[in-house]
């Protein structure tokens, strides 16, 4: 696929209807018109669902990170790289701090 058919089909839009309660749609709009935080109401709801689809995204990787750290397997395998570079770690701190 090109660069350009790739780049046309990520910028692909669907268009969808949304119910969002009163309160909230009028909030967003006081945002969009008096406060000028984006072009639209449809651009705002964009960004607020871009953010917090990438928020979610966060999630799932600390998530993962915290089962990482209950892991036995995993901290038993940490420290044994730990250990292998230990050496080469303090040749580089060594190295920085002479630079300095």
């Amino acid at each position: 696929m090109s660069a350009v058919a790739l780049a046309a089909k990520m910028d692909r839009k669907v268009q969808k209807t949304l119910r969002l309660p009163n309160t909230l749609y009028e909030q967003a709009k006081t945002l969009v018109e008096e406060e000028k935080k984006a072009e639209s109401i449809n651009d705002f709801i964009v960004a607020a669902l871009t953010a917090y689809v990438k928020a979610m995204h966060r999630k799932i990787i600390d998530d993962a990170f915290c089962k990482m750290a209950e892991d036995t397997d995993y901290q038993k395998e940490a420290i044994l790289i730990s250990e292998e570079f230990a050496d080469s770690d303090a040749e580089t701190i060594a190295i920085a701090d002479e630079d300095l």
